[in-house]
C-alpha cells in the first residue's frame, strides 16, 4: 500500500492529509516510480488554496500536489523499452501533480536518468525551477550576450537557477532579495549586484545600480512590482511573469479574500498601443500547461545538463512527507533559501 498527501478542498494547512491509496499498474507508456524525494514549489501553495489554474481545469478535487520527483523505477508499461527506462533505474523528472507520494505512475518521457553523482534530494530539487528558468530566459526572453537582467526573488529556487543560466549566457544580473541572510548565496551563485529590499528603497536602488534600465526582468511577484518593473525596461525589453506571490499574505495559510480582491482590482493594466510605442513586451507562462511537450522537456534537460559549465545545486531543506505542513509553512514564510524537498520514505504518520 502506498501513501500520498491529499487535499480534499481548498484551504489552509489543515487540508493537507497523509492517506493510504492503492497503486495501480502503469499503462503502456508509463513507469511506476518509488519516490525518494519530492520538490516543494510555491505553486503547490496556490494548488492547496484552489488558485492554481491547471489544477482546477485539469484535475479537480481531491488533489495531490507536487511536480518534482526523484526515485527508482519499480514497474514499466508494455511500450516502454529498456533503452528508455527499466526497472531499477534511478530517475528524476516531472509529474503532472501527484509528487507528494511514496509512489507514482508517470509517462516515461517526463523522466530522465539521475546523474550518478546526484542524490535523490538534488534530483527532486532540480526539474521545475530549472525548467522555469530555462523557459523564461531562452524561450520567452530570447536572451542575448551582454544584456542586463533584473531577477526578483533571487534567493529562491527559480531565482538561483536564473542567475546561473544568465551567467552562462553572458548576461549581467541584479538579484532582488528580502532579508540580509539571502544576500551571500545570491552573490555566490553569480549575481553582479544584490539588492536587499528589506534594507533599502527597492526602486531607488535599482535606478542607482542600473540607470539605463534592463533588457529582461523576471517577476513572480505579480501585483507588487509589475508596473515599476515595466517602467524600467529598455526599448525592446521584456517583462516575463510566472507567478503572483504578492497577491497572498506572507505566511497566512488561508486565502486572504479581501486582500486578494483589493490587489486584483488594483493590479496594473497595460495598453497594447502604448506598449507598441514603447517597443516593450510583457510575456507570461504557466509551466504545468507545458508538461505534455515532451520535445520541449527533452531539449531543456539536454541544454541544462550537458553544458560545459555545470549548474550548482541550490541549498536544500528536507522534511519527511508527514511534515508537509511545516514544509508549506516555511515556503509561505518567505524566509527560505533555495529548495524545499519532502522525503516520502522517512518515518510517516498516516491519517486514516
Amino acid at each position: 500500500m502506498a501513501h500520498k498527501v491529499s487535499i480534499s478542498r481548498p484551504g489552509s494547512w489543515d487540508q493537507l492529509s497523509l492517506v493510504r491509496f492503492e497503486l495501480t499498474s502503469p499503462v503502456e507508456t508509463e513507469v511506476t516510480v518509488k519516490i525518494y524525494a519530492a520538490g516543494v514549489n510555491f505553486a503547490d501553495i496556490a494548488v492547496r488554496l484552489g488558485l492554481y489554474e491547471s489544477a482546477k481545469k485539469l484535475v479537480g478535487w481531491p488533489i495531490t500536489p507536487g511536480f518534482d520527483i526523484a526515485g527508482v523505477v519499480v514497474a514499466v508499461g508494455d511500450q516502454v523499452s529498456h533503452e528508455q527506462l527499466k526497472i531499477g533505474d534511478r530517475v528524476f523528472g516531472v509529474s503532472f501533480f501527484q509528487g507528494y507520494s511514496t509512489h507514482v505512475n508517470v509517462p516515461a518521457n517526463q523522466l530522465f536518468r539521475l546523474p550518478e553523482e546526484w542524490s535523490f534530494e538534488r534530483g527532486a530539487a532540480f526539474p521545475t525551477v530549472h525548467l522555469t528558468a530555462w523557459y523564461a530566459l531562452h524561450q520567452q526572453g530570447q536572451a542575448q550576450l551582454g544584456q542586463r537582467a533584473l531577477i526578483h526573488s533571487a534567493a529562491g529556487g527559480v531565482g538561483l537557477a536564473l542567475i546561473q543560466l544568465c551567467r552562462r549566457a553572458g548576461l549581467q544580473t541584479v538579484g532582488v532579495v528580502r532579508g540580509p541572510h539571502k544576500c551571500e548565496i545570491v552573490s555566490r551563485f553569480g549575481a553582479d549586484h544584490v539588492i536587499d529590499k528589506s534594507q533599502v528603497d527597492l526602486w531607488r536602488e535599482v535606478d542607482q545600480v542600473s540607470p539605463e534600465g534592463f533588457d529582461l526582468i523576471f517577476d513572480a511577484n505579480g501585483y507588487e512590482t509589475l508596473k515599476k518593473g515595466y517602467e524600467r525596461l529598455r526599448p525592446e525589453g521584456r517583462l516575463i511573469c510566472f507567478g503572483a506571490a504578492t497577491m497572498l499574505k506572507r505566511g497566512g495559510g488561508r486565502i486572504p479574500w479581501f486582500r486578494l480582491a483589493w490587489r486584483y482590482l488594483r493590479r496594473p493594466t497595460f495598453d497594447p498601443l502604448a506598449m507598441t510605442a514603447d517597443n516593450k513586451s510583457i510575456l507570461a507562462f504557466n509551466l504545468s500547461f507545458l508538461f505534455h511537450r515532451a520535445d520541449l522537456l527533452q531539449r531543456a534537460f539536454e541544454e541544462l545538463l550537458t553544458h560545459s559549465e555545470p549548474l550548482s545545486s541550490s541549498p536544500i531543506t528536507c522534511f519527511p512527507l508527514s511534515d508537509v505542513v511545516q514544509a508549506h509553512q516555511l515556503i509561505e514564510s518567505g524566509t527560505s533559501v533555495g529548495k524545499i524537498v519532502l522525503l516520502p520514505h522517512s518515518e510517516t504518520k498516516v491519517k486514516e
